[in-house]
């Protein structure tokens, strides 16, 4: 496959990093009838349940685009759920990136902002905690 075909971008959500290739065609290439590719395996494999079928299916609904494109996704870090947010910003900037008009309609669902929530670190004298404080003295 040619590169020109490809468009590459990255997602990223609390300390998940998604790679994404973007393909110009119905199904990954070496993965026949496969839309979208999560580390080697199906993306209904490695995100089971319907909510996070949605969530990461949610880019192509919007652009009308889910039978032009396919897409293979290497993410590391964080959990599952912050995986999930890396797969579907990762998604949709390279969608914005393919066509123009492809950008207001993900931007106005909120799908280019990146979600920087993540764990705060704790503080010194908290007692392992983030916000904890120690118990003081009654007397």
């Amino acid at each position: 496959m040619a590169k020109s075909n490809i468009i590459y971008s990255v997602g990223r959500r609390k300390t998940a990093t998604a790679r994404v290739r973007l393909y110009k065609t119905a199904s990954v290439p070496g993965f026949d009838g496969v839309q979208l590719v999560v580390n080697g395996v199906d993306a209904e494999v490695y995100f089971p349940g319907e909510s996070n079928k949605a969530a990461y299916r949610q880019p192509f609904f919007i652009t009308e685009s889910l039978k032009k494109y396919s897409a293979s996704v290497k993410v590391v870090g964080s959990g599952k759920s912050g995986q999930l947010g890396a797969v579907v910003h990762g998604l949709a900037r390279a969608l914005a990136k393919s066509e123009d008009d492809f950008h207001s309609l993900l931007k106005k669902a909120g799908l280019l902002t990146r979600d920087s929530r993540a764990k705060e670190r704790r503080k010194v004298g908290t007692g392992g905690k983030a916000r904890r404080r120690k118990q003081s003295p009654k007397r």
